[in-house]
């Protein structure tokens, strides 16, 4: 029972980000199609509308398109940052067993396509995009699996979430260390203060909101000073949360029955007594506050916070950050060594890193390939890794130093992702059986 409990749990998590890559989609296609219509002005002028805060006496201001990059995809980070907890304390990178495949498959899926992008551009500044190929949209290529409904082995979902979260925790590994210009060392001693604090509030379970939310606001602007990209402030904060209940099940079942037993010794409960019954209302208080405490701080987290990411803040982002103009500026060296490198990185590199890497995790008995997955059932989700999309952009205008750089990596995403999506497709659509045919 329970099991079937965790795929129904899964099945909705899955369809969610198939509904969530639709919107993303609508959102990219809206961008690139705004910023080449006659109100392509307005789309820039939006993106670039000047927004700003006042604080002791300082004025900090930056367009909309930067506040949604630097500060509302601090919330995807988080998210991001949420899940790859989950996976390490009690998922599937919990153990070296498990973890093996999953991750020795994100290594590959990371080195091979960095070195294709290398091997192209080896000087100049198209040399600082070797990041670019390296990452998976985790949205796009489980929204891809969720098509294919109870076709897909259980073992081969969880392969790919494992796969993409920690190609994710490879991304923001890659943007902190490689994508940092200068280093404040002052500004991250600040943020680390903070962090600190809000270390104390999660240890000592406070239940005021502000001790939380005021430390990471200023761990967050911390990182804006600091040289390190913000997002990685959502990361460090996410890993703070804990992912398993703040009180074991015994001392739930205890202070619950301890609580029932005094509301029924205090007199009949009825809707109105609690007004008046002072002893009623502190035990009701105290079994809503041990039910709170039982809730893992960072499962309700992740939950509340996927919908908020998956159906307005990527959607944002994408809105922003799509819009490419197909001028002759963006088009004149197109394609050039940043496409062949973006391209055949992600469509090529990606496929060739996951499965070589694999097939070396289960040759030297570090992993076993999951119970009811073939090599072909890899082969058709190693192509989905290709889709690079949004990390892949996100990474791109960090790369990047001049705009029609970025523009040529962003359409060579949009045309990577797009064979990379449709190849997996086709692949698992030949290769997985029938519905009804297999058994999990």
């Amino acid at each position: 029972m329970s099991n079937q409990s965790e795929k129904s749990l899964f099945d909705r998590f899955l369809h969610s980000q198939a509904a969530g890559s639709i919107v993303l989609i609508l959102a990219a296609l809206t961008a690139v199609i705004w910023a080449n219509s006659p109100w392509s002005q307005l789309y820039h002028d939006l993106s670039h509308l000047d927004i700003g805060v006042v604080f002791a006496g300082k004025t900090y201001h930056m367009g909309l398109a930067h506040w949604v990059k630097d500060g509302l995809m601090t919330i995807f980070f988080f998210v991001v940052g949420l899940e790859i907890k989950r996976e390490v304390v009690l998922g599937e990178l919990s153990s070296f067993r498990k973890a093996s495949l999953p991750v020795m498959a994100a290594l590959g899926g990371s080195i091979v396509p960095a070195l294709i992008y290398y091997s192209f551009n080896r000087t100049g500044a198209a040399a600082s995009g070797w990041g670019v190929p390296m990452a998976t949209d985790i949205a796009f290529a489980l929204g891809i699996l969720a098509l294919f409904g109870k076709r897909v082995p259980i073992g081969l979902k969880v392969f790919l979430t494992a796969l993409a979260i920690v190609d994710d925790l490879l991304a923001v590994m890659v943007i902190a260390i490689f994508y940092t210009a200068q280093i404040h060392v002052k500004s991250l001693v600040i943020a680390g203060a903070f962090l600190m604090v809000f270390f104390l509030a999660v240890r000592y379970n406070t239940k005021r909101p502000g001790l939380y939310l005021i430390p990471a606001i200023g761990v967050w602007a911390s990182f804006m000073f600091s040289g390190i990209h913000a997002t990685v402030a959502g990361v460090l904060i996410a890993l703070l949360i804990p992912v398993k209940s703040v009180i074991d099940p015994q001392s739930f079942f205890d202070n619950i029955e301890k609580h029932m037993k005094r509301i029924k010794e205090a007199g009949p409960l009825t809707r109105a007594s609690l007004v008046f019954n002072k002893e009623q209302w502190k035990s009701v208080e105290q079994i809503y506050l041990t039910a709170d405490d039982m809730i893992p701080p960072g499962i309700f987290l992740e939950n509340y916070f996927h919908s908020v990411q998956a159906f307005f803040i990527l959607p944002l982002f994408a809105l922003f950050a799509a819009g490419v103009s197909f001028n002759g500026d963006t088009l004149a060296n197109f394609p050039g060594p940043i496409t062949f490198g973006v391209v055949l990185g992600l469509v090529l590199g990606k496929q060739a890193g996951i499965l070589f890497f694999s097939w070396l995790a289960i040759v030297f008995r570090l992993a076993d390939i999951p119970k009811g997955v073939k090599w072909l059932h890899l082969w058709g989700v190693s192509l989905l890794g290709g889709i690079g999309f949004t990390m892949s952009i996100f990474i791109s205008e960090l790369a990047f130093p001049s705009q029609e750089l970025i523009d040529e990596a962003k359409i060579s995403i949009f045309i990577a992702s797009f064979l990379a999506g449709i190849a997996g497709y086709l692949v698992l659509k030949k290769v997985l059986p029938e519905e009804g045919a297999l058994v999990q």
